[in-house]
């Protein structure tokens, strides 16, 4: 795994404020829509939960993604789709990064 894998245009982003030990995500704010480049340890199981539209790509590692009852394992290079309002959950395998496009634009805030 590249520890370099964010170069600094990307680490500079502000962290999103991310509820969840284990879980870092540098935070790219458009106007209609969120960009997150997540860092996130295996951390186990990021429980059920629903929200607005979620695409998303596995950059590093894998973890196994339940949406709506149906339950994938996603690599380097997987992508996935979340429809607006599917209960998904995660399961962190590995260390892994992900990079997650949100329709909603304050489905995270930055810290501070």
């Amino acid at each position: 795994m590249a520890e370099d894998l964010y170069p600094s245009i990307i680490r500079d982003l502000p962290l999103a404020n991310i509820p969840f030990k284990g879980v870092k995500g540098h935070l790219f704010q458009g106007t209609s829509r969120q960009l997150v480049f997540f860092d996130i340890e295996p951390i186990g199981e990021i429980p059920e939960h629903s929200h607005g539209a979620q695409w998303g790509v596995i950059l590093e590692g894998e973890v196994e993604l339940t949406i709506s009852g149906i339950t994938n394992t996603y690599r380097k290079g997987d992508s996935y789709y979340i429809p607006a309002g599917a209960p998904h959950s995660v399961a962190v395998k590995t260390h892994c990064k992900a990079l997650d496009l949100f329709a909603e634009v304050d489905r995270y805030q930055p810290v501070g």
